[in-house]
């Protein structure tokens, strides 16, 4: 007997049973023995209470088992990802770290909005997919449909391996093209499948699809072609498992099978298919990383010879054993006791535990090699994205793509004495959720939450309210405005106090206003001749301009950039000291500043729409609404990509407007592009 392992992701729409899925491979795998529902709020992977109440998965579980197929023994790493736009960090982050994606449709709905979003996210990392086509037994359930939208939709090449036999209430059982059989779920739990021959009414179908698939092998795998040419050559079962392996590993095709999982037909099939044609990690190329120190590239062979390497792609804080960094090991191996190195950190660590997850419970085992997916305990400052590798070899791996938040909201708890565990609690939520930011307002001294999308944030104020028992007030959405001067000035500032024995005296004179092209944050030239200021009260009148620069002029708000010439000044010889040429310079800044012509700057986030050609007028005449300018529209995989800059305080809402503008067939991301000028009719607005 040998082991093989498959990293799979279960990526669907919201809804299309991919955690009742995921439950069903669990069992036939004979990890659970009893079967959970998400309808009864029992299920395995759901054990967040919010995901029980909202029966929607938010943070992706992980899971290992293990399935037998001709003697083998393989062993399966299944991750199951959210399906909610709001909650893209976690996709990302799984499909990071994943070799192969299972995605389900649901048989009446389709390819909707989020499995077409998670699809070329997966696109984009390049990984193998196989089709499950679910639900065969609800209303309006039509396998050819579904079929045909894998293929519009998706630009794939979908390959049925399967038709089904009856849909909706009259679903029995699938047609295996490749065994030209028969396959029925007899008992309730599903264990018992029974082959027969194909029923008459299906054979010239069956026919039909074989014929399918023979051309689509064909056209899509040479070997195959040739043997088929061939035609000597009796073309056999394993040599068509054989081509569908090479082409899915290739992305040629995409393997295509059905059933009901909540009926519990099907599943077993599926996963045959999983085994079979997803690749095992030696099978992928080699693992590319930086040298951190020459940034020259090293590649890595995914074998347990190589030297080690992993990335933490997840950071949990468990109740019992504190914090666990689950790690997705790229090569070599490690045991508990040996030394690794997080890289970014430069710190080195002792490996006191080895864990297996198994959902919400863990299995402790002593040694784990390339391929595997596992948790770490005693990483103390791990985070989402660290490279971990060998004392003797560090290696940078890519790091995870984690959006920047779109929206924030100012939070306090209700009562003064959470206060202190609010913190304690913001910065725990803040490790195992790299989406959200938490930050002060230096104007307000709010405290501030940032997230991907008002779903996303209305969740985890909600998990601070179940998890750790603090209720929150929360404000409107807001936006960090800058301030910058747009006119030159030269002003003279004296401060002359006398306090009895020492007084205080600071005299300078100096040139404010805009820095040359737009560059950001403090200028300071010092022009200061003979020593009229000691050099070293220079360093003061910077420190004291740079602080002034917090506050400005107009609203309190940041300035973005500022240039000072120090031209003159005097000094006396006892009242002078370091601290009075500080508290000249913000006197001076306070002074002048308004004469400068301030101009409030506004956060201009860069927008990427994804849509379909239907929706180009409605989605152009929404970003004029908001006043964007659309940089460009291109085509990719079928989809409309626009580009466009947007002013942040007209992104709020913006998510739920376009999926209700789209009917749920967009999607978008932002991210902060530069700060620019607020034309005045919107700044008479804002400047109190």
């Amino acid at each position: 007997m040998k082991y093989n392992t498959r990293n799979i992701g279960i990526i669907a729409h919201v809804d299309a049973g991919k955690t009742t899925l995921t439950e069903r491979l669990l069992y036939y795998t004979g990890m659970i023995h009893k079967i959970g529902n998400v309808d009864e709020g029992n299920t395995t992977m759901d054990k967040d209470i919010q995901e029980k109440n909202r029966g929607i998965t938010i943070s992706s579980a992980a899971i290992s088992t293990q399935w037998k197929k001709d003697d083998t023994i393989f062993n399966i790493n299944i991750i199951d990802t959210p399906g909610h736009i709001d909650f893209a960090v976690e996709v990302e982050r799984s499909l990071r770290v994943l070799d192969s994606v299972v995605a389900v449709f649901c048989a009446s709905s389709g390819v909707q909005p989020q499995t077409e979003n998670v699809w070329f996210q997966a696109e984009k990392h390049g990984i193998s997919k196989i089709c499950f086509i679910n639900k065969m037994d609800r209303i309006g359930a039509d396998f050819f449909a579904v079929l045909n939208e894998i293929k519009t939709k998706l630009n794939a090449a979908p390959l049925a391996l399967q038709i089904p036999i009856g849909s909706e209430d009259n679903f029995e059982g699938v047609i295996d093209l490749i065994k030209q059989k028969a396959l029925y779920w007899m008992d309730e739990n599903g264990e018992t499948i029974i082959e027969k021959e194909i029923p008459e009414n299906y054979k010239v179908e069956a026919d039909e699809f074989r014929l399918k698939l023979m051309e689509t092998l064909v056209e899509s795998d040479e070997t195959f072609f040739e043997t088929f040419m061939n035609s000597e050559t009796q073309i056999s079962e394993n040599m068509m498992i054989e081509a569908i392996k090479r082409a899915c590993q290739t992305r040629a095709i995409v393997p295509v099978l059905c059933g009901s999982a909540f009926k519990n037909k099907g599943v077993q099939p599926l996963l045959d298919a999983i085994v079979s044609y997803l690749p095992a990690p030696n099978q992928l190329t080699s693992i590319k990383g930086k040298n951190p120190a020459t940034e020259e590239t090293i590649e890595l062979e995914r074998n347990e010879e190589e030297t080690f390497s992993g990335l933490v792609f997840k950071v949990v804080i468990d109740k019992h054993m504190g914090k666990l960094a689950m790690v997705r090991i790229y090569s070599g191996k490690i045991k508990s006791g040996d030394t690794v190195l997080n890289v970014r950190t430069d710190e080195n660590f002792r490996i006191s535990r080895i864990l297996q997850m198994q959902s919400n419970k863990t299995l402790t085992i002593e040694e784990a090699k390339d391929g595997d997916i596992i948790a770490l305990t005693g990483i103390k400052d791990a985070k989402t994205g660290d490279s971990l590798s060998s004392l003797q070899r560090p290696v940078v791996l890519e790091a995870i793509t984690i959006p920047a938040p779109v929206i924030r909201v100012s939070i306090e708890p209700k009562t003064n004495a959470d206060e202190k565990s609010f913190g304690l609690v913001l910065a725990k939520i803040q490790e195992e959720d790299p989406s959200l930011v938490v930050e002060r307002d230096k104007q307000t001294g709010e405290t501030l939450l940032s997230g991907l999308g008002e779903l996303h944030l209305e969740v985890t104020l909600e998990k601070i309210r179940l998890n750790h028992g603090i209720e929150i007030n929360q404000g409107k959405p807001k936006v960090s405005y800058k301030e910058i001067l747009t006119e030159t000035r030269i002003h003279r500032e004296k401060l002359v106090k006398q306090n009895g024995g020492n007084g205080q005296f600071a005299d300078i004179t100096f040139e404010i206003g805009p820095r040359d092209h737009n560059e950001i944050g403090l200028e300071f030239i010092n022009k200061i001749k003979g020593g009229v200021i000691p050099s070293e009260f220079i360093p003061s009148v910077e420190k004291g301009f740079r602080e002034a620069m917090e506050n400005g002029a107009i609203n309190g708000y940041p300035l973005e950039s500022m240039k000072i010439t120090l031209l003159d000044g005097s000094t006396h010889s006892e009242d002078s000291g370091a601290y009075d040429f500080e508290i000249s310079a913000r006197d001076g800044f306070r002074a002048i500043a308004k004469q400068c012509k301030p101009k409030l700057l506004e956060p201009i986030m860069q927008v990427e729409i994804q849509s379909i050609e239907e929706y180009t007028g409605a989605v152009t005449a929404d970003i004029n609404k908001r006043r964007g300018i659309i940089t460009s529209i291109d085509e990719r995989s079928g989809r409309k990509i626009f580009t466009a800059e947007v002013p942040l305080a007209s992104t709020f809402g913006y998510i739920s407007d376009l999926r209700t503008l789209t009917s749920g067939r967009a999607s978008i991301s932002m991210k902060l592009s530069h700060y620019a000028l607020v034309p005045d009719f919107i700044s008479n607005t804002l400047i109190t």
